[in-house]
C-alpha cells in the first residue's frame, strides 16, 4: 500500500509489542514521553454507550466519528511516522437481535482479513508539525473487499474491532532496525471500539450519526441507511 515503508523488524515489533508491556522502560526518549489525547471524546462515548457501528463497503467507507488525536511530548526536531491498524476485539462473529436491540454471539470469527496499516499522508514529519494541530485520519476507509488494492483497511462484517494508533520515531542511525521495538509507542482508546457492518443494525446509531455528522445534512430527509 502507499505510504512510508517500515522495516520488517519494525512492523513485527508493532504487531507483537503494541502495548509496550515490559518494554516500555526501554523505549527511545523520542517516544517515551509521547502522550495522545482522543478528540471528540464525548461523542465517541455516546456512540460507545449505544454500541458503535462502522459501515464497511466494497469500495471503502470513511469512519464517523473520524479518528482524531492531539499529540504532545514529541521531540520537536525528530521525524515521526504516524499510522493506524485495527485488531479484532475477540474471536467471535456476531448477529444483531432486533427484538432485544442487542448483539449476540453467532459463532467463531471468520478467517482474519489481511492485516494492514494506514499511514497518515503527512508522514514522515517533524514532531513540531504533528503537535501544532489536531491529527486527523479522515482519509482512512474501511472495506470488506478481501481483494482491495486501494490500501483500505480490510475488515470482516459482524466482527468487533479496536483501532490502534502508532507513533514511530524515524531513527536515522544506520542500524536502527536492530532496535525497532524501542522506536514506537502505541495507543488505543476503549471507546473507539466498533462493530463492522454492511448496514446499520441499531437505529439509534443511525440517528446519532445523522444528528452529529456535519456532512450528513442531506440524509436527515433521505434514507438513513445511506448515511455514513
Amino acid at each position: 500500500m502507499d505510504g512510508p515503508v517500515l522495516s520488517q523488524s519494525c512492523a513485527l515489533s508493532l504487531t507483537c509489542c503494541a502495548d509496550g508491556g515490559s518494554l516500555l522502560s526501554t523505549k527511545a526518549p523520542q517516544v517515551s514521553g509521547v502522550r495522545v489525547q482522543l478528540e471528540m471524546h464525548a461523542l465517541w462515548q455516546q456512540f460507545d454507550q449505544l454500541g458503535t457501528e462502522m459501515i464497511v463497503t466494497k469500495t471503502g467507507r470513511r469512519m464517523f466519528p473520524t479518528f482524531q488525536v492531539q499529540i504532545s511530548g514529541m521531540d520537536p526536531t525528530a521525524e515521526y511516522v504516524l499510522l493506524m491498524d485495527f485488531i479484532p476485539v475477540d474471536d467471535k462473529r456476531y448477529r444483531y437481535a432486533f427484538h432485544s436491540s442487542s448483539w449476540l454471539v453467532a459463532g467463531r470469527a471468520d478467517v482474519a482479513a489481511p492485516s494492514r496499516m494506514h499511514f497518515h499522508p503527512d508522514s514522515p514529519a517533524r514532531g513540531a508539525q504533528w503537535m501544532k494541530q489536531t491529527v486527523s485520519f479522515d482519509t482512512l476507509k474501511l472495506t470488506n473487499n478481501l481483494l482491495d488494492d486501494n490500501g483500505h483497511m480490510i475488515l470482516n462484517s459482524m466482527h468487533r474491532y479496536q483501532p490502534r494508533f502508532h507513533v514511530v520515531y524515524v531513527d536515522p542511525a544506520p542500524n536502527s532496525h536492530l532496535n525497532a521495538y524501542r522506536n514506537f509507542s502505541s495507543f488505543s482508546f476503549h471507546e473507539t471500539r466498533f462493530m463492522a457492518v454492511t448496514a446499520y443494525q441499531n437505529h439509534r446509531i443511525t440517528q446519532l450519526k445523522i444528528a452529529s455528522n456535519p456532512f450528513a445534512k442531506g440524509f436527515r430527509t433521505a434514507d438513513p441507511q445511506d448515511c455514513w
